[in-house]
């Protein structure tokens, strides 16, 4: 995008800071661009009219509640899901790309991913090199220190020669990052990453994609339950409700108690910390019963 913009539905659009640079010839392209985008499951439009671009080394952080759409719309970006519009990822109309090009180009980490119960750690995250093996070829003794350097980022390199069967649930949310990873795609997809990993864990997940994203330059799409720390990681939230986009901006001008209230269903506070960061809480809406002396 030239600029980010922050569009509130039923409000007039504020321009925001860019937050990628700029050539001399004018706006880089974005990474990722879509068009009219729209999902359609019979008579529900799961996702609707969806224009958005998000720009090279971006983190973008899909928000919303329930069946707002975030998880067909990566899948619609992914190329799992039959969509109307367009969807462009470096320029190139993903529609026009062969499985393998997509594979290379987009790297997907899915809410309940198929896990074979009796492979290995170490040979599930090899599954990620496989668009970068040829058709008759195999893995190499480079791809496989690669792999375990992602296992040991993540805290996994302990459990590589271990089955998938034996692994905690968030051992297994990172296993799958991991693989994603080994991709060494340029756009990364994330739906809820860390919903399985506890308190800490999610945080050093998070900032282990940050770390990648920043040494790589990589593109990141993450649709996320926990409003707080997808304000901490994302450069930009969209807010979907619908299958529509009603607000895209900064976390700071996203993560509006107002806007927040109305499209999840119930109250909540956004409190700013010291450090500035927006911690988003939600509110009961009865009084607590008092208790007994």
């Amino acid at each position: 995008m030239g600029e980010s913009v922050v569009r509130v539905a039923g409000s007039a659009a504020a321009p925001a800071a860019a937050t990628h640079p700029v050539s001399a010839g004018g706006s880089v392209p974005p990474m990722i661009a879509l068009d009219k985008v729209g999902v359609r499951f019979e008579t529900t439009n799961a996702v609707r009219d969806v224009t958005e671009s998000v720009a090279h080394g971006e983190w973008v952080g899909l928000i919303g509640a329930n069946g707002a759409g975030k998880t067909t719309l990566l899948r619609a970006i992914a190329h799992l899901e039959h969509y109307d519009g367009t969807v462009r990822v470096n320029g190139r109309l993903t529609r026009d790309l062969s499985r393998r090009q997509r594979a290379q180009l987009v790297a997907y980490v899915p809410q309940k991913p198929e896990l074979p119960a009796e492979m290995s750690v170490i040979d599930y995250t090899l599954l990620g090199r496989t668009p970068h093996v040829g058709y008759f070829g195999a893995e190499t003794a480079r791809d496989r220190r690669h792999c375990v350097e992602l296992l040991d980022r993540l805290g996994l390199r302990a459990v590589a020669a271990r089955r998938l069967s034996t692994l905690s649930g968030g051992e297994l949310q990172r296993v799958v990052l991991c693989r994603a990873l080994a991709q060494d795609a340029p756009v990364l997809l994330l739906d809820e990453p860390t919903s399985a990993l506890d308190l800490g864990r999610r945080v050093d997940a998070l900032e282990v994609v940050d770390e990648l994203r920043r040494e790589r330059e990589l593109t990141v799409v993450s649709a996320m339950h926990d409003l707080t720390l997808a304000a901490q990681f994302a450069d930009r939230l969209v807010l979907l409700s619908g299958g529509a986009v009603v607000a895209s901006g900064s976390p700071v001008e996203v993560l509006d108690e107002v806007l927040l209230s109305t499209h999840f269903g119930g109250r909540v506070r956004v409190l700013v910390t010291d450090d500035g960061e927006r911690v988003v809480v939600p509110q009961r809406t009865t009084p607590r019963t008092a208790q007994p002396a």
